[in-house]
């Protein structure tokens, strides 16, 4: 059930990022950089996560200033995650464990702030300006960073339980 005031996101959000930061510290070097059967390693998903709170951040921020908002991404439609993703992969190659994991606490506290300089009005009173749908700012920053914090925490579960099954 999506939270419905500042408290429960926060509290939802405050829940989950500690889930995930829990496994990320657990996670060996050689683990976060091997890919799985799809060739996704635990350090492209927390890249990935990083960069969708960047992405929510700039599409709040364009839409409070009546800029044009492109959602996902300039370029990209709902329907084309998959190409999106893939294309976001090969842009953070390079991106390393450390620097994946740093990535997501720095977005993880400027998601914070935004949420935090918010009431709920402002979070759940209306759409999200530029969100071209009915979902609220809170909705929106539910789905950018605590969701994605949880689905990127059972990722990492799995990946993790397997790598110590074949020790």
């Amino acid at each position: 059930m999506p939270a419905t005031c500042k408290a429960e996101l926060r509290a939802v959000a405050d829940k989950e990022f500690a889930k995930l930061q829990k496994l990320l510290d657990q996670i060996p070097d050689d683990l976060a950089l091997t890919p799985d059967s799809d060739g996704i390693t635990p350090k492209d998903i927390i890249a990935h996560r990083a960069h969708w709170i960047a992405l929510f951040l700039g599409w709040y921020h364009a839409g409070q200033a009546g800029l044009a908002v492109e959602i996902p991404a300039p370029g990209y439609k709902w329907n084309e995650l998959k190409r999106y993703n893939a294309d976001l992969r090969a842009a953070q190659q390079d991106v390393s464990w450390p620097e994946a994991c740093a990535m997501l606490w720095a977005w993880h506290l400027c998601w914070l702030g935004l949420i935090g300089d918010l009431d709920d009005i402002a979070l759940y009173g209306e759409p999200m300006k530029g969100g071209n749908n009915k979902w609220t700012t809170g909705r929106w920053a539910e789905a950018a960073a605590p969701s994605h914090y949880r689905s990127a925490a059972k990722y990492l579960r799995q990946r993790l339980k397997a790598y110590q099954s074949a020790r």
